[in-house]
């Protein structure tokens, strides 16, 4: 019995602290010949990487024709001060991840957001929704400081397409609504979440929903986006 429950206690501790393991063994990386080259566009990595000593240059948005192509790097939002959205409206893309889990351990999501304001600035607030691909889901927001809305490993939900296997292709179609005194995602054509504006318009949190929309990446990902679309409703 002893050596049973000693084996027991060994497992157990393995299970709790390989998660931490894996996030430290993850550091965010600097992609070669990174940078900006959209015109128009610009960008800000988290706070905590630059308190890491990465740099938006240690990131890459290119883009070619209608698809964007994101490298990263350390995490990242990306947006062009000429796309605002006010009122009702969605803005939605789609997120192909060519190979699920190439430049991390764990998954890493990627998605939409909406309600910049004051981007770049250290009173800068934004809301978005991403996508993993093993089937999970976010919706996070900065106000200046980070928020969460679905806590913090998010959830899972059948809508949101898991890849075959490491190395194997995941799309997600993101999109992010509003509409009244709603504030919906869906994905895949379903919605995956909603809250009322006056959970999100609060101290905190949104400075209002109305803003800059663009793209938001977690660190060490791939992902390719096209259709990024704003339509009023």
């Amino acid at each position: 019995m002893g050596s049973v429950y000693v084996s027991t206690l060994a497992l157990t501790f393995r299970m709790l602290i390989m998660p931490a393991l894996n996030a430290q063994d993850d550091a965010s990386r600097a992609v070669a010949g990174g940078g900006i080259s959209v015109p128009q566009w610009t960008g800000e990595i988290d706070a905590s990487e630059v308190r890491a000593g990465r740099n938006l240059n240690d990131a890459k948005l290119t883009k070619a024709g209608d698809t964007f192509h994101v490298i990263t790097g350390p995490a990242v939002t990306y947006w062009s001060p000429a796309n605002r959205a006010t009122g009702d409206f969605t803005v939605k893309a789609t997120f192909n991840e060519p190979k699920y889990m190439n430049l991390n351990n764990h998954p890493h999501p990627y998605g939409i957001f909406i309600a910049g304001n004051e981007m770049g600035a250290a009173g800068q607030s934004y809301l978005y929704c991403a996508a993993y691909g093993n089937g999970r889901f976010i919706v996070r927001g900065f106000g200046p400081g980070p928020f969460q809305m679905n806590g913090f490993q998010g959830e899972e939900n059948s809508a949101v397409h898991k890849a075959a296997g490491i190395g194997q292709p995941a799309t997600q179609e993101i999109a992010l609504s509003v509409k009244g005194d709603r504030v919906e995602c869906s994905i895949n054509g379903a919605v995956v979440a909603g809250y009322n504006k006056a959970a999100l318009e609060t101290a905190g949190k949104l400075k209002s929903l109305d803003g800059v929309y663009g793209l938001r990446f977690a660190h060490n990902t791939e992902v390719t986006v096209t259709g990024l679309t704003m339509t009023k409703k």
